[in-house]
């Protein structure tokens, strides 16, 4: 195999495809990127069993073929040449040696063989449709930071895609996360083709993985859905990913109905509140108590051990005085998705679950669980 290409052309190919390698592996094969070249194209395969990631970039084939390589060393490698540059890749299977020229640098990398590397089964997906970029950035970018880090509820590990009945009667895609503490339902119209799909938990690495592809807001996305599997792919990159094994618990019974006291205010400005108080809050329990009157909101923390902060912001608020305690993080993280200017949060009780969403659009909605202060 030889193949001429150009260095950020085979930076990007490449940096995609080694952040789906596993760092800590006991199989090598799975630390290495497979390296296809045929007409006027090359293909870079990554996987960790569990991803496959494929990324195709137009290149200079001199000699098809094919080779595997460690995927880290190949990123850094490109990564430190010159912008610009064209680099040639040529590989010698007898002595298992891929070579990387560019200008006067030189790289000699040890090979192992196409054969050994292994491809993920493809699989008859049930659901076929295409999707907006920036319709499914906004579903993942909006619900992950709910996503639970306890492996042992590991159904909670990822983001609920499915369909789902909408505010408004119609049905729309869906996507849930929780960690128990909050939760994030955020919804969009539905496509085209995929009212027939299942629901699938998608895995927080895929998530990460696939929010690389959602950059371009002109982009479609074809998205194909079966039971064990989900795929998504661009013309140039196809991220395919098993889903997690298990039942996402029936989220609807946790987001509160009856919480009738209101509070509008700034998002921006509750977020930087909330972020200076928090300063003197003990690390571990990062509690601040929020006290509502009429059309006042005072935030404070009192952590014995390093100090006591209070903030005033003036609000929209009209109901009975309410004392009520959050996580700080939990707060940021929440009121940090907002894009309107104004944030609703809706109250029953201290002891409640609390619902905030932007302004008065229901597409999405936040649900986070109040802590003793």
């Amino acid at each position: 195999m030889k193949i001429s290409i150009e260095r950020g052309t085979l930076l990007k190919a490449v940096s995609q495809a080694q952040s789906v390698v596993e760092r800590r592996n006991t199989i090598p094969i799975l630390a290495n990127v497979l390296i296809e070249a045929e007409g006027d194209q090359v293909q870079f395969r990554a996987t960790d069993l569990d991803i496959e990631v494929v990324d195709k970039a137009p290149a200079q084939v001199e000699k098809a073929g094919a080779t595997t390589v460690a995927a880290t060393t190949l990123h850094e490698i490109v990564r430190k040449l010159p912008d610009g540059a064209l680099v040639t890749l040529t590989a010698d299977s007898a002595a298992g040696r891929l070579t990387v020229e560019a200008g006067r640098s030189n790289f000699s990398l040890a090979t192992l063989p196409k054969e050994d590397f292994p491809v993920m089964a493809s699989s008859e997906y049930q659901s076929n449709f295409t999707a907006p970029a920036a319709l499914l950035r906004r579903l993942f970018d909006k619900s992950k930071f709910a996503i639970s880090t306890e492996e042992t509820r590991y159904y909670l590990n990822g983001v609920y895609m499915h369909v789902a009945d909408g505010s408004d009667g119609g049905k729309v895609l869906r996507c849930v996360a929780t960690d128990g503490h909050r939760l994030a339902r955020i919804d969009a119209d539905l496509p085209d083709g995929a009212a027939g799909m299942p629901g699938v938990i998608v895995p927080r690495k895929t998530v990460g993985e696939l929010r690389k592809l959602l950059d371009d807001d002109e982009m479609d996305i074809a998205v194909s859905v079966s039971e064990t599997k989900v795929r998504f792919a661009t013309p140039d990159i196809t991220l395919t990913s098993k889903v997690i094994d298990g039942t996402f618990p029936d989220y609807t019974r946790v987001i509160p109905q009856g919480n009738t006291r209101q509070l509008e205010v700034d998002a921006a400005e509750f977020a930087q509140a909330v972020d200076r108080v928090a300063t003197v809050s003990s690390e571990r329990s990062r509690a601040v108590k929020l006290q509502l009157d009429a059309d006042k909101l005072v935030l404070s923390v009192n952590a014995p051990d390093s100090g006591a902060a209070e903030e005033e912001l003036a609000v929209a608020y009209g109901d009975e005085r309410l004392e009520i305690g959050f996580n700080a993080k939990y707060l940021l993280e929440i009121a940090s998705q907002v894009d309107r200017e104004n944030a609703v949060f809706l109250f029953n009780s201290a002891g409640d679950p609390t619902l905030m969403r932007e302004g008065n659009d229901q597409s999405a909605v936040y649900v986070v669980m109040p802590m003793r202060v």
